[in-house]
């Protein structure tokens, strides 16, 4: 028998100013992995499957040549689930709150999800949102 090991994800994200975006992506709900956390480089944790590393641009031009998109660009949109929607509210207000902004795209509400979405100070571009799976059209409990 094979052991399993769980698969996570680790977003590399450049980022301007560590400490400032630290402390943006702490507001958010993520903690700190000091373990792989440097002058250079800070991993935050959203759960145990996701992580994101915050590389200064000195950091990020080790690893690639590709150049950084201003902040007024959309290279990615990461959505990451919320437990409720008052969790999205305030998940988007931390935002707003700490240097990030809130509400960059329309909020949508269909019932059964919502998402806002939001940038952080580098303008990478974050979609928290919550689903109800049980209230999705056209779901049954029919097998």
């Amino acid at each position: 028998m094979t052991a399993t090991t769980t698969r996570m994800i680790f977003v590399n994200l450049p980022v301007k100013d560590l400490k400032a975006s630290m402390a943006f992506y702490h507001a958010l709900g993520f903690r700190n992995n000091p373990q792989f956390t440097d002058d250079t480089a800070a991993c935050m944790v959203w759960s145990e499957a996701i992580h994101v590393m915050l590389l200064t641009h000195d950091k990020w031009r080790t690893f690639t040549d590709r150049p950084i998109p201003p902040t007024t660009s959309s290279e990615v949109m990461l959505a990451i689930s919320c437990d409720n929607r008052e969790a999205v509210d305030a998940m988007n207000k931390a935002a707003a709150d700490n240097g990030g902004t809130a509400d960059i795209n329309p909020m949508q509400d269909l019932g059964f999800m919502y998402n806002r979405n939001l940038a952080d100070p580098d303008g990478h571009v974050w979609e928290a949102m919550w689903m109800d799976m049980a209230a999705i059209p056209g779901a049954t409990d029919e097998g």
